[in-house]
């Protein structure tokens, strides 16, 4: 385990290292007028954490660390996380395209997702992608489109412990009503779930995950015992290990508030220990999904202040970064609040005195607000902001309001001599661009229409056809025959 006094170096490491990257991408013109707001990765940040999140789950278990793509869906990035050792758990057909991009084999890919459609679970059958199934009706795809045949790789059914939410409703995956996972405490689902997997041979691994921002490590380990205590059961009433595999999920919790990593991996560990001990004797193989507690703390959006002004007595700097790269940030600022650091126009930080100020985003609505008053160095047109723990989904889950372009994404590198080397990882997006995916090439479709006379039976016709085809194809896939799981 990493000692207090160690883990303190690292950060304070860590922050330097930031630093230095800001001051080199203002000096190198990546952050500046022509590029107002720009990602910045500290990769030795991030062979960190992987590196910490190897160690804590050293033992006799068997354990399959998969990267959540969600959390950074870009290619360079998950062909790093590749290189440290990682697999990746996709959840979508995207992010499945992404992990293959990056040169992810079959073999270390975990299919997750509560919607999958037909096609998608026959490729990934078809691939020996370990899958995860969501449902009974999931279920009952699987057993049609196998056939009789093995199966190609794990498979494994998602259940909801139904233990509880953390701090964050939306990120916790446990609660009574929760979209994912058959419902453990449901009436009959305990039954449901054991006869599933003494009718179906392939079926051998179980996964659960309670939460992630939010859940405090009590409750995380108390969803893994579940799902542990399910799979006893369930090898106990058929004789033999039919269940091989735990998928764990991720879930640690970031620390937003300061520079160390609390909770730690070790932290993690030492929790389930305590509160799943069987779990690593190594009769189960572990798969976790972590994403954020791998990324986070290494990344920063760094933007240039464009205006200062007062309203109401309150300072407000108006930035190039608001809603469409912390998203979250803007739209649930108790939950996902992010530290703030002040640059000047050198990229060097900013001393002296304070004031209560809002940093504001360029989106056209009031509440683009990346932080409320905030005391922070004196803010001058020119200056930088840097929010700071914006390397898991600030990156690469970029919301389009406003058509404000995605910006540039680099990694960096920092020397014991301050020097910094930076890779590119995603171009900032183009005017251009932008225009195409609104529809450039169709730009004259409408107005094409206008050019028709109308069809006089418009509305009856649209209406009695989308009835009828809508009918029939919801009819087709209901995938009734589930129940008799």
């Amino acid at each position: 385990m990493t000692s207090g006094s160690a883990a303190d170096s690292a950060a304070r490491r860590r922050g330097s290292r930031r630093a230095a990257a800001l001051a080199r991408a203002v000096e190198e013109g990546l952050l500046g007028p022509h590029a107002p707001v720009v990602g910045l990765l500290d990769v030795d940040g991030v062979l960190a954490a992987v590196d910490a999140l190897h160690e804590a789950f050293q033992g006799p278990a068997p354990v399959h660390h998969t990267f959540a793509a969600k959390a950074c869906g870009l290619v360079p990035v998950l062909r790093l996380l590749a290189e440290a050792g990682m697999g990746c758990e996709v959840a979508s057909p995207g992010e499945l395209e992404q992990a293959l991009a990056a040169g992810l084999p079959y073999d270390r890919l975990v299919f997750d997702s509560p919607a999958k459609t037909v096609e998608e679970l026959d490729f990934a059958l078809a691939h020996g992608i370990a899958i995860n199934v969501d449902n009974f009706q999931e279920l009952a795809r699987v057993d049609r489109l196998l056939a009789g045949r093995p199966a190609a790789g794990p498979i494994g059914l998602r259940v909801n412990p139904q233990v509880g939410a953390g701090a964050i409703g939306a990120m916790s995956t446990a609660t009574a009503t929760s979209k994912f996972g058959v419902a453990l405490r449901d009436p009959g689902a305990v039954d449901a779930v054991v006869d599933a997997f003494a009718r179906r041979p392939w079926l051998n691994r179980l996964h659960a995950h309670v939460g992630s921002q939010g859940c405090p490590l009590p409750l995380i380990a108390q969803g893994i015992r579940a799902a542990y205590e399910l799979a006893e059961r369930i090898n106990a009433r058929l004789g033999h290990d039919r269940i091989t595999g735990l998928d764990i999920g991720g879930g640690l919790p970031v620390n937003f508030d300061g520079e160390d990593d609390r909770p730690t991996y070790a932290d993690y560990v030492a929790e389930l220990r305590r509160g799943v001990p069987g779990l690593f004797d190594g009769r189960y193989t572990l798969i976790t999904e972590f994403g954020r507690s791998l990324l986070a703390k290494s990344g920063t959006v760094g933007t240039v202040v464009e205006y200062t002004k007062s309203a109401g007595g309150r300072r407000i700097a108006v930035t190039h970064a608001g809603a469409q790269v912390a998203t979250r940030t803007v739209f649930m600022p108790g939950a996902w609040p992010l530290r703030v650091g002040v640059f000047d126009a050198a990229g060097r930080p900013k001393q002296g005195p304070a004031e209560i100020v809002d940093i504001a985003g360029p989106c056209c609505f009031a509440g683009d607000l990346t932080a409320t008053g905030r005391e922070l160095p004196v803010v001058e047109p020119g200056d930088v902001v840097a929010l700071y723990d914006t390397g898991a989904y600030y990156f690469s889950s970029h919301f389009s309001y406003n058509s404000l372009p995605r910006p540039a994404v680099y990694g960096y590198r920092t020397r014991a001599d301050g020097q910094v080397r930076f890779a590119l990882v995603r171009e900032a997006q183009s005017m251009r661009e932008i225009v195409e995916e609104s529809g450039l090439a169709q730009a004259d479709a409408l107005v094409a229409l206008t050019a028709t006379a109308p069809d006089t039976d418009t509305g009856a016709g649209a209406g009695a056809g989308a009835g009828t085809d809508t009918g029939a194809g919801t009819g087709t896939d209901a995938d009734t025959d589930a129940d008799a799981d």
